[in-house]
């Protein structure tokens, strides 16, 4: 029984030892060796999904070595994001420590790629066009404070778009108890229509993130 709605996303230790961590890569467990060697209808939405992910990326990326990293972590974000949905499975995505695990590294390594490669640009985007003289220096510290503040708003709105939809889904299965029959059937198809909500919303939010990250990469190529 849980002591809180917040206790569903609770890392539990085991001898010390966060093993439910371990449910980010589980999903691979799952799935036979005949399930990548032999064509099924899950393989093919795969394959029609990469090739939707790279049309979609490559108009914004003129840099095509690295189109594998946005569509990679669209896959990692996606499945975990799927998968947390289960119940009783740990939902790792909703964690603020992998969230930023993600979105640092990727974007510290835009940020010294563009300053060593490409440190013209990186002043030019410091100053937007037309900007007024009086504004110029008011204009360089807003852009790097919001070039600084990437990760975070990567972290933040992954964060926060799981935990809203899993808290409002433990929240209508907690009430269950003191409805009518007539009121726990309406339930049900409340939390139908959440859970394609969720779904929904799992496939955006890796979208999002993969298609952030793109963006960024621009800025400073």
């Amino acid at each position: 029984m849980m002591n809180n709605l917040f206790s569903i996303f609770d890392p539990i230790s085991i001898f010390n030892l966060s093993l439910n961590w371990l449910s980010s890569t589980f999903f691979i467990l799952m799935f036979p060796k005949k399930f990548y060697f032999y064509p099924n209808r899950i393989i093919m939405l795969l394959e029609n999904l990469i090739k939707f992910l790279i049309c979609e990326f490559k108009s914004i990326l003129f840099n095509n070595k690295f189109i594998f990293i946005p569509i990679m972590m669209f896959l990692l974000i996606m499945n975990n994001n799927i998968f947390s949905l289960i119940p009783y499975i740990f939902s790792s995505t909703s964690h603020m420590q992998l969230n930023m695990l993600m979105s640092f590294p990727i974007w510290i390594s835009i940020m010294i790629f563009g300053w060593t490669f490409n440190m013209n640009n990186m002043f030019c985007h410091l100053v937007p066009n037309s900007t007024p003289i009086y504004l110029m220096n008011f204009m360089v510290l807003i852009e790097t404070i919001s070039n600084m503040i990437r990760p975070m708003t990567l972290m933040v709105r992954l964060t926060a778009n799981l935990i809203a939809g899993h808290l409002l889904l433990s929240l209508l299965s907690s009430i269950k108890f003191i409805l009518s029959y007539q009121s726990i059937m309406l339930l049900i198809f409340i939390q139908f229509m959440l859970i394609t909500l969720e779904m929904s919303v799992a496939l955006i939010q890796a979208y999002v993130f993969s298609l952030l990250i793109c963006l960024y990469f621009m800025d400073s190529n």
